[in-house]
């Protein structure tokens, strides 16, 4: 794979199915949730902000409540350059995205992220949100202002996909430089026989522009797909907002407006601790399916006490992303597994733009999707002919292979190589390698809408009381249970499908998650 560090980077070790325990984790995971009552899934969108570095003035603030001044891990990082962001971009070289884009940086594609609304006059994503709106009754019209009680999800997601930097840094650098050359003693001011230094280049340079190669500014957080195009469609699915739609309506009506406004991508950073879905999803996914849509979603992440991948990660032709590792094994912390996922990319740690012109660090595989999504986009821009299905085969098929030999419940098929995936030679396939959701409505639903009769252990010579299909929402699921200890002192404190479930068993509870590292000495 393109760009990995000697020694870090070979090989995943074969894990047989069981993730990865980092022992560098020595802080406790605090996750907060945000409950609604409705008749369907629980839906998830799962980042995770880290605390700023040991000994900062971020962490010397006094605590505060949660997205509050002073809050662990939320307080303002301390003040660093944009260009450092870049640098903390380990993907970009890593896995590809840089080769990659010598063939590609995802122009004339439109994306959509389905999210918590995307801070358009971010400097990062300047120009980069073309169009969106607001399902869920609580934003603005065009779908750009944040909301929820996670409201920086959307920021966050969108800027590792198509962020564009900005020049501020360089902006500054290049001001200093001048007031510098401008300081420098002229001849006349010389003693006799001297003469003064010549301005360096840099001093007398004309303003920073963007990189030739991507249209990227050279600071700030730039995304896997600068050239591409942001549709910005705000969900909002915590407790706060009870007088909006449902859900589940926001979640259907989100993917059908994204198709029906010319969508290529879609990215869903969000999830849920069911593997079933509500009717109203199949329509909607089947409509981005029928009009050739990549769908790309999160996993979901285990420390949040979500074991198994849910829907909409479980919908059949959705291209599900697991998370890694910064050494490329699955995370503990951020990832599931299931015979869902698709491929695995980077999800811990991240750094992302957030609503207001600032940047964090995060993790999760709300942010390892956008990175599949902005790979989509790299692809579908070189090939523009190419069919939904066969985008998704090339991510697949050049997927270094990782965990089980072949297809991996942790791995799916492998760890994203993103330059193979845009360049290499790959065989054409007729139909989607995750399935359709066309087929699964055939199947499942035709079932469920005949009445027909559930076998028995009735002898044959004796007829079958028949028996009414399941409602599809109510069909129990594994609990989610506590995940082993990775690290002393490590535990989750709180378990998602416990108590949540036991306190409505019709009405599961949609969720959103945060979990929060504490500093060691806390």
């Amino acid at each position: 794979m393109s760009g990995r560090r000697s020694g870090q980077w070979g090989r995943a070790p074969r894990l047989g199915g069981r993730l990865s325990r980092p022992s560098r984790l020595t802080a406790v995971p605090l996750a907060t949730v945000l409950t609604v009552p409705v008749l369907t899934a629980a839906l998830v969108a799962g980042p995770v902000l880290l605390p700023p570095p040991a000994g900062s003035s971020a962490q010397s603030g006094e605590s505060g409540a949660l997205g509050e001044p002073g809050a662990a891990g939320w307080s303002a990082l301390p003040v660093a350059s944009a260009d450092e962001w870049r640098d903390r971009q380990y993907w970009l070289d890593e896995y590809g995205f840089r080769d990659a884009w010598g063939t590609s940086q995802g122009e004339g594609v439109t994306v959509a992220v389905i999210d918590t609304g995307i801070d358009a006059d971010h400097p990062d994503l300047s120009g980069q949100v073309v169009g969106g709106i607001d399902v869920s009754g609580a934003g603005n019209d065009s779908g750009t202002e944040p909301v929820g009680e996670m409201a920086e999800h959307g920021t966050l997601v969108a800027s590792v996909l198509a962020g564009r930097g900005n020049n501020e840094a360089a902006l500054r650098r290049a001001e200093e430089e001048r007031r510098s050359a401008k300081a420098t003693p002229t001849p006349s001011t010389l003693p006799s026989g001297e003469t003064a230094p010549s301005p360096s280049p840099s001093a007398t340079s004309s303003t920073p522009t963007s990189d030739e190669a991507t249209g990227a500014w050279p600071d700030g957080i730039v995304g896997v797909a600068p050239r591409a195009e942001l549709l910005s469609i705000s969900v909002h699915l915590g407790a706060s907002n009870p007088g909006g739609p449902s859900p589940e309506d926001q979640i259907a009506e989100a993917v059908t407006w994204a198709v029906d406004n010319g969508a290529d991508v879609i990215n869903m950073s969000l999830g849920s601790t069911r593997q079933d879905w509500p009717e109203s999803w199949d329509r909607a996914f089947l409509h981005a399916e029928e009009n050739d849509v990549v769908v790309v979603a999160a996993a979901g992440n285990r420390a949040s006490g979500t074991l198994t991948a849910g829907a909409p990660a479980t919908i059949p032709g959705v291209l599900t992303v697991a998370g890694l590792n910064p050494d490329g094994t699955a995370s503990w912390d951020s990832s599931t597994e299931g015979i869902s996922i698709g491929v695995a990319a980077p999800a811990d740690p991240l750094v992302g733009a957030v609503p207001g012109g600032d940047r964090k660090e995060w993790a999760g595989t709300s942010g390892a999707a956008p990175l599949v999504a902005g790979l989509a986009a790299l692809i579908r821009s070189e090939y523009p002919e190419m069919p939904a299905h066969q985008v998704i085969h090339r991510i697949l098929a050049t997927a270094e292979d990782a965990g089980v030999p072949g297809e991996d419940p942790v791995y799916g098929h492998g760890i994203i190589d993103a330059a193979a995936a845009v360049t290499a030679e790959v065989g054409a396939v007729d139909r989607n390698p995750m399935d359709t959701i066309a087929d699964w409505i055939r199947v499942h639903r035709r079932a469920e809408s005949s009445g027909a009769p559930t076998p028995t252990a009735t002898p044959s010579g004796e007829p079958a009381e028949p028996t009414s299909t399941p409602d599809p929402l109510s069909t129990e699921l594994p609990q989610a249970t506590a995940p082993a200890d990775p690290a002393p002192g490590l535990q989750p404190a709180l378990v998602i499908g416990t108590g949540l479930v036991v306190a409505g068993l019709a009405a599961t509870a949609v969720v959103l998650y945060l979990r929060q590292r504490r500093s060691p000495e806390r």
